[in-house]
C-alpha cells in the first residue's frame, strides 16, 4: 500500500484481533466489565467493544487494560521490538489490532533507561479516538493530512507542518476529520510498547532523577460506536 509520500511501499501487518485474549483473560481472573473499565480509566461501553474487535484501542488503551488483567501488551500484540537505534522509511511495518484503519510504525529504540517512545501514527478518514488522559507529557507534528486534537475541549486543527505539545493529564483525544489518510509523528514519555528496561544497578551517584513507566489515569467514554473509534496515543 502506497505510504502517500515519496517513493516505495508501507508495510501493514495483518490485522491482530485483541478482543478474544482480552476476554479470555478477563474471565480468567473472574473480573466484569466494569470492573476493568473502572481499573483502566475507561467506559464499559469501550472496554465491551474492544473485547467484541468492534473498535481498534490505541496503544495507551490497550496498555491500560492489560495492566488491569496483569498482561502485557507483547501477550495480546506483536509489535516491532525496537532493537536498532535507526529505522528506515518502507522498513518499518504498520501495525496495530487494525492498521489499515489505526496504525503505527515504531521510530524509538528499546534501550535501559529510556523514556521516550515514539511512533508514526496512520489514521483513515474519519477516524475517531476515545478522549483518555494519562500521566506524562505528549507530542503531535503533522506530517501528512489533517486532523482535529482537542484538549479539555478546546480543538485544534492541525495540517501539515504544525505541532502541539501538552500535558497528557489533559484530557485529549483525536479525529481525522477529513477523507484522507493523516499521518502523525507523535513522541510521548509513557511506555506504550510496555518493554521498558529500568537502569542497571551502579556504585555511581545518580546524576538525574529515576523515571518511571506512567500509568494511564482515566479516561472517558468514546464519542463514536463505530469501527473508526479508538485512539492515537
Amino acid at each position: 500500500m502506497s505510504s502517500g509520500t515519496g517513493t516505495g511501499t508501507t508495510r501493514r501487518s495483518d490485522r491482530q484481533p485483541v478482543g478474544i485474549p482480552l476476554r479470555n483473560r478477563r474471565k480468567e481472573l473472574g473480573l466484569t466489565l466494569q470492573a476493568v473499565a473502572d481499573g483502566a480509566g475507561l467506559s464499559v461501553g469501550f472496554i465491551s467493544q474492544v473485547e467484541r474487535d468492534l473498535t481498534s484501542p490505541s496503544l495507551t488503551s490497550l496498555l491500560a487494560i492489560a495492566r488491569v488483567l496483569d498482561i502485557g501488551v507483547a501477550d495480546i500484540l506483536v509489535a516491532p521490538g525496537g532493537e536498532s537505534p535507526m529505522t528506515r522509511q518502507f522498513r518499518r511495518p504498520v501495525y496495530g489490532p487494525d492498521p489499515e484503519i489505526f496504525g503505527y510504525e515504531r521510530i524509538s529504540a528499546n534501550f535501559s533507561g529510556h523514556v521516550l517512545s515514539g511512533v508514526i501514527i496512520h489514521e483513515s478518514p474519519g477516524y475517531r479516538s476515545e478522549p483518555i488522559r494519562h500521566e506524562g507529557e505528549e507530542l503531535f507534528y503533522m506530517l501528512e493530512g489533517s486532523i482535529t486534537v482537542e484538549i479539555d475541549g478546546e480543538c485544534t486543527v492541525l495540517h501539515p507542518g504544525d505541532s502541539i505539545h501538552f500535558d497528557s493529564m489533559r484530557r485529549h483525544s483525536t479525529w481525522n476529520h477529513t477523507l484522507s489518510p493523516a499521518r502523525i509523528l507523535h513522541v510521548c514519555t509513557i511506555d506504550v510498547f510496555g518493554d521498558r528496561q529500568d537502569e542497571p544497578a551502579t556504585d555511581e551517584p545518580a546524576t538525574t532523577g529515576s523515571h518511571r513507566s506512567p500509568r494511564p489515569q482515566d479516561a472517558a467514554a468514546p464519542t463514536s460506536r463505530s469501527r473508526r473509534s479508538g485512539r492515537t496515543g
